[in-house]
This record gives C-alpha cells, sequence and structure tokens, in this order.
C-alpha cells in the first residue's frame, strides 16, 4: 500500500491498488553503514551493493523500518516500484530470465497464478511463518510467503444515507435495487485490482455463494447481476482513486455517490481527529479477501541475501508497521493494531475467496465477459 501516512487523502491499500505513484519510483533505503557489523546476509554474494526489492507503486515502511535489516545484516535494501500488481506480476514474468532484482512483494492472490509454476520465484518457506503466515500460504505452492492481507468490501456513507431516509444495502445483491439506482460506483476489472476482486465476489455470491443463499447455482448467475446492475445505473471507472475519492460522498471528493468498492480498512481514514467514528463503513457481507506475498527470484546471484530478507518481511518490525503505513493487517499472530484501525477497520468473519488457480483459469475470460456486459 502506498502510505507514508494516516491522512485522508492516502487511503492506504485502496490508493497503492490504484496505482498511484509514489513520489519517487525507486528510492535507495538505506545504506550499509556500520562497518563489522555481521554480513550473514551478503559477503560473498555482493554486501557492497543493494539487495533489490521489487515491489508495486504503493509499498511503504516507516522511516527506518527496512534500517533494521541493514542492521542485522550489513545488506543494503533498494526499493523499485514497477507499477500495480498487476504490472508487477507480468513483468515478473516477462524479465524472469534477467530478474528486476532479487526479492519481489505486492503479488495477490488475484494474479499468483500468473507467476507460480513460470520459473519466477525460487522454492522457499521461512521459518517464520509458523507465526501466521503459512495460515495464508497459496495451497500447493512453496514459492511465495504471505506477508499481509486486506479485504475489498462495499463501502457507504452512512451520513449520505442517514439524510435521505434510505436504508443502505446489506449485500451485493441490494445493489440492483431500485432504491440504489445510480448510488454506487465500481472500479473497472481489467484495470484495477479492487475492481478484479469485487467482479470475483460477484461470482462467489451470484451464483449460489455467501451472500446470496437463496440464489440458484447457475452459470449465468453473476452475469445476469452485472446486467441488473448496469441497468441500475452503476457507474465504472479505471481506478480507485477516481472512485474513492472523487465519486464517493464519503471521502475527500464528496462525490455524488454514496456506495464505493473500497476498503475495510478505508473508514479508519475517515476517523475524526479526535478519534470519533467515521460516516463511513464497510459492508462485511460483501468483502473478499485478498493476501499479498513476496517471494525470492529464481535469477538472484544472492539467494541467502534475499530468503533473511524474506524473514524479515515477517519481524514484529515490519509487521507493526504494515497497518499504519499500507492499511493491511498484518499475518504474524498477535501483532499489535493501531487503536483507530482496530477500532474501524472492519474484519469479516467469513470474508469471500477463490482458489488462485480457479482465478488464473478464468480471469481473463470473465474480465471480457463483464466487459461486454457492462461497457458493451
Amino acid at each position: 500500500m502506498d502510505i507514508h501516512a494516516i491522512t485522508k487523502s492516502r487511503v492506504g491499500r485502496s490508493a497503492r491498488r490504484a496505482g498511484r505513484p509514489l513520489a519517487a519510483l525507486a528510492m535507495v533505503v538505506t545504506l550499509a553503514a556500520a562497518a563489522g557489523c555481521s554480513l550473514s546476509g551478503g559477503g560473498s554474494d555482493g554486501a557492497d551493493v543493494p539487495l533489490v526489492l521489487v515491489t508495486h507503486d504503493s509499498f511503504s515502511l516507516s522511516d527506518g523500518v527496512l534500517d533494521g535489516f541493514t542492521e542485522q545484516t550489513g545488506v543494503a535494501v533498494e526499493v523499485r516500484s514497477s507499477g500495480d500488481a498487476g504490472k508487477l506480476a507480468s513483468e515478473l514474468v516477462l524479465t524472469k530470465d534477467d530478474p528486476l532484482g532479487d526479492v519481489a512483494f505486492g503479488i495477490d492472490n488475484t494474479f499468483a497464478s500468473r507467476v507460480i509454476g513460470q520459473g519466477v520465484f525460487a522454492p522457499y518457506v521461512s521459518p517464520a511463518a509458523q507465526g501466521g503466515a503459512q495460515d495464508y500460504a497459496v495451497p500447493g505452492s512453496d514459492e511465495l510467503t504471505a506477508v499481509d492481507y486486506g479485504d475489498v468490501c462495499l463501502n457507504i456513507d452512512t451520513g449520505w444515507f442517514d439524510r435521505h431516509g434510505v436504508a443502505p444495502p446489506a449485500t451485493i445483491t441490494d445493489l440492483t435495487r431500485p432504491e440504489y439506482r445510480d448510488l454506487t460506483v465500481v472500479e473497472n476489472p481489467a484495470t484495477s485490482s479492487p475492481g478484479l476482486a469485487f467482479l470475483l465476489a460477484t461470482i462467489v455470491t451470484q451464483n449460489g455463494g455467501p451472500g446470496r443463499p437463496d440464489a440458484p447455482a447457475q452459470a449465468e448467475g453473476w452475469q445476469d447481476y452485472w446486467r441488473a446492475l448496469r441497468d441500475n445505473g452503476v457507474k465504472v471507472v479505471d481506478g480507485w482513486t477516481q472512485a474513492y475519492t472523487v465519486e464517493f460522498s464519503g471521502s475527500s471528493g464528496h462525490g455524488p455517490r454514496p456506495i464505493v468498492v473500497s476498503y475495510a480498512s478505508s473508514p479508519p481514514v475517515e476517523a475524526g481527529a479526535d478519534g470519533s467514528a467515521p460516516d463511513t463503513r464497510a459492508v462485511v457481507d460483501s468483502c473478499f479477501r485478498q493476501v499479498e506475498y513476496a517471494g525470492v527470484l529464481s535469477g538472484t546471484d544472492r539467494p541467502d541475501a534475499a530468503r533473511e530478507l524474506v524473514d524479515f518481511l515477517l519481524s514484529p518490525a515490519v509487521q507493526q508497521d504494515l497497518p499504519g503505513q499500507m492499511y493491511v493487517f498484518p499475518v504474524q499472530r498477535d501483532t499489535p493494531l493501531p487503536q483507530v484501525f482496530a477500532e474501524y477497520a472492519a474484519q469479516p468473519a467469513h470474508p469471500l475467496s477463490m482458489d488462485p488457480a480457479r482465478i488464473g483459469e478464468n480471469r481473463d475470460a470473465w474480465i471480457r465477459q463483464w466487459r461486454d456486459i457492462v461497457l458493451g
């Protein structure tokens, strides 16, 4: 997530998914400063040059966090951005024979199938993963290590619904009802990670899955849903930034639409400076789980240091920093959360999900069908 501070203009994970550029596309995080410090990850495999972490545009940790890795290993880390999660996955595949770096972070479960088994990542299971990360592992694969997770959910402007005397929607299916005509804005799944997650959520719920227990398990369920949503005035935009900060009435843009696809972790950013409750909330029955992974790139000539960096991403220093910087949940158990995050970020008990292999087999076809139905 591309958050450097908790501000209303930077709603963490959401902005990251939108591919919003950082002020700098690459930054050398720190330089090995202490002569005589441990070279456990460097030494003969190049301690004098930074280890390169390839990631998406929105990667962010607090100043000094990665210095901890250097203090432990003597190895500096250079962070290189490479677009959003989808672009990152594509570039890692295209450059696997001449990799962009040593470690990659930011592949999520909607794109994991694009890189697994393609020779992009070397097998590695971090011993630290037993602290919780292993619970989020990709089934049947040892190439990626889970680092964080979050949920893409419908967000609603509760103040708008109170002022207009309209009951807010409780499920994805509700959006097709007449009282919600022209109130919803979503992201294009072809250009936006949260847009793709929401499309997957509709495929899960509209074909007889949770959220619509009365729905028949029919192949055309989700396509019929999108035809109904299109006819009910849904607005489609290219990315999260426009959807949330321009079109959504509950955020800084004060747009016209009180229903938006965003994140379970977006409401904390709308909380008052005094910690008062936000006028937005997530619809928990709509939430689709996203997990972000890191892995050792196959072509690295510094595999030991690369593995140590993956281990470091599961350390308390990084895991505790993730919620405040990228608005995601840490995967390691018992990691403390910021108070505003713990209080206002929804944590759905049963988030929607889908096997990454199924996503990989159908993603492109589903997007083509969605485009034909919704955009014509």
